[in-house]
């Protein structure tokens, strides 16, 4: 069935935003270790093989320790996910806490966002970004994924970060063992899927996020509510058709999407059932899986 035919077009509330990312992990406790040293995190709360972390508020990250994990690569799931820092200053400091520690990353400069890219110990994708709408503007023209400059010079959107102007944006009272500000929120995830029409179908079609850009070529999709530049990314990197990971796998267990308030949610779930799509009701909204079995969490927030 093609759910985007199949049922009325359709735009998410404007107001959805990202929660928290849920994994597997081999170790809860070098998995807590890392991102409280690492990455500045809290642990909110812990409960035998459980645990939350993030800025002190909402969870951004959710643990589950499960036994004999492996890694597994080449298949679906996570590609990374997105913390989002309130400025320049903040991703400044935490950037600055990795060099301090020694931990490998790629900063870039997507000219309308700055960033670091780097995994955690089960190799799970990480980026921490900031915005920067001021320096430019991205697109993805005939097909092809550009970035302009604000005055107009063309990017291919990955330059190398200009880390010590970053930097100067650090204060001299500012630690980089502090944790990350209350302010920090997941900005999105971008994940592996088998195919970007099928993905498309589903995010677009049923869930009713609006599609931002699209490249075959490079197989690569952007989706998000409210004209954000990306809520979601999908990419086909680990091959078309490629298998979700074995029951076995440290990685995704679910990403959640936030609605504003039930009648919201209650929207999507008529949409979810119009279109045949098997869930299950949970204490926070409705889990999902979609058609490369990655797991999917809809909850009201409001």
């Amino acid at each position: 069935m093609n759910q985007q035919t199949a049922l009325k077009k359709y735009s998410i509330h404007p107001a959805v935003k990202m929660g928290h990312v849920s994994l597997t992990v081999a170790s809860l406790e070098n998995q807590i270790l890392f991102y409280e040293k690492a990455m500045g995190f809290k642990t909110h709360w812990r409960e035998g093989n459980r645990a939350g972390l993030g800025a002190g508020g909402a969870d951004l990250l959710q643990l589950v320790e499960e036994p004999n994990l492996k890694r597994y690569r080449g298949g679906t799931g996570l590609y990374h996910f997105a913390v989002l820092f309130p400025d320049r200053r903040e991703l400044a400091i935490a950037m600055a806490r990795l060099f301090a520690l020694k931990i490998p990353n790629s900063p870039t400069d997507h000219v309308m966002t700055k960033t670091t890219y780097l995994s955690d110990p089960e190799g799970n994708g990480i980026e921490l970004y900031c915005e920067s709408p001021e320096d430019g503007s991205w697109t993805i023209k005939d097909g092809n994924y550009e970035a302009r400059w604000a005055d107009g010079r063309w990017s291919d959107g990955r330059e190398a970060l200009d880390v010590d102007a970053l930097f100067k944006h650090i204060r001299d009272d500012d630690r980089v063992d502090s944790p990350i500000p209350a302010e920090t929120r997941m900005g999105h995830v971008h994940l592996h899927v088998r195919d970007i029409n099928e993905a498309l179908d589903f995010y677009h079609g049923v869930l009713g996020f609006d599609i931002m850009g699209v490249s075959q070529g490079i197989g690569m999709a952007f989706v998000s509510a409210g004209g954000y530049h990306h809520h979601i990314g999908l990419n086909t990197w680990n091959g078309v058709g490629a298998p979700p990971p074995p029951a076995d796998a440290v990685g995704l267990r679910f990403m959640t999407v936030d609605y504003p308030n039930p009648s919201a949610l209650g929207e999507a779930t008529s949409r979810v059932e119009a279109a045949g799509i098997p869930y299950n009701k949970t204490e926070d909204g409705i889990l999902l899986h979609d058609p490369s079995q990655n797991g999917v969490l809809l909850r009201p927030v409001g």
